[in-house]
């Protein structure tokens, strides 16, 4: 019976990194795709795209019902959702890839906080060590230590990145309920509630359609479908095995990509500094796994 424990968690963890590694591609893809559109076009395709594709699934697979249980609790996880993308949206125009990660990835924090009073968990001392120590990697891998990059872009546009890592802290949280549902018709219901809060941009969207590059439309695919369908489906079912601290502490593997790819092809500057950012991420993910 151990052994088995052992070995599911060993596969959540590694569906955790695999999760965490495409949504850590989100953020440079984020960058590319705001320069070809406005970010209300941007995120309210993006999921337009994601729902239409989990409800194809959905009625392929025949998991689509509109019977399911813990309604509310999805409906408040997409709204949750929903409003947390299009914060984040509009405040990447402003704001580098790297430093988006470190403000939504802050929502380890958060997720430490709020994990003991909701579910009573203890946190215990390899947990909490590996929280202060991935908080260090963060900031490690997001500033090299130069602070004053966190304020070149607007103080406004900071602050709306960091309530989206809060909000996606509260997200982390309380998916936890949901492990044991329905994978395949929470993820459909999810991102059609998502979508339902985006509604009322969409006829903003309406008159920049036809003037969209194929590189805007492929930024739009693949955020939609490798940055949202199929790492969500992923951490969902890993998350059936982690708690929700380890799970987010896992996910810090998003910055290590993001800083990783947006250095490479962005000319954000990595430095030895951010390698041991990302060493320490990793002892992190070590500690709690």
């Amino acid at each position: 019976m151990l052994k088995i424990s052992l070995d599911n968690k060993k596969k959540a963890v590694l569906m955790t990194i695999l999760a965490g590694f495409l949504w850590g591609t989100s953020f440079p893809a984020i960058r590319i795709g705001l320069q070809y559109m406005d970010a209300y076009t941007f995120v309210f395709l993006r999921f337009l795209a994601a729902s239409l594709t989990m409800l194809a699934i959905s009625l392929l697979t025949k998991n689509f019902n509109l019977k399911f249980e813990k309604k509310r609790l999805i409906l408040l996880l997409g709204v949750t959702n929903g409003i947390a993308y299009l914060l984040q949206y509009v405040g990447m125009v402003y704001v580098s890839a790297s430093a988006s990660s470190l403000f939504v990835n802050l929502s380890v924090v958060w997720v430490a906080l709020l994990t003991p009073l909701v579910f009573r968990e203890r946190l215990g001392l390899k947990k909490a060590l590996g929280v202060m120590v991935s908080l260090l990697g963060v900031v490690f891998m997001t500033t090299n230590l130069d602070f004053a990059t966190l304020t070149q872009g607007e103080v406004v546009s900071d602050l709306l990145v960091i309530v989206a890592g809060i909000l996606w802290a509260v997200f982390i949280v309380y998916n936890k309920p949901l492990v044991n549902n329905n994978t395949i018709q929470v993820v459909t219901w999810l991102f059609m509630y998502t979508l339902l809060q985006l509604l009322p941009i969409a006829p903003l969207t309406a008159g920049v359609l036809a003037s969209l590059p194929l590189d805007a439309w492929l930024a739009i695919l693949y955020t939609a479908i490798l940055c949202w369908v199929v790492p969500y489906y992923l951490w969902l079912k890993a998350l059936k095995h982690l708690s929700p601290v380890t799970s987010a502490i896992v996910l810090l593997t998003e910055i290590v990509v993001a800083v990783t790819i947006s250095t490479l092809f962005l000319g954000e500057v990595f430095t030895a500094i951010s390698g041991v950012g990302a060493i320490l991420i990793v002892v992190a993910i070590l500690l709690v796994s």
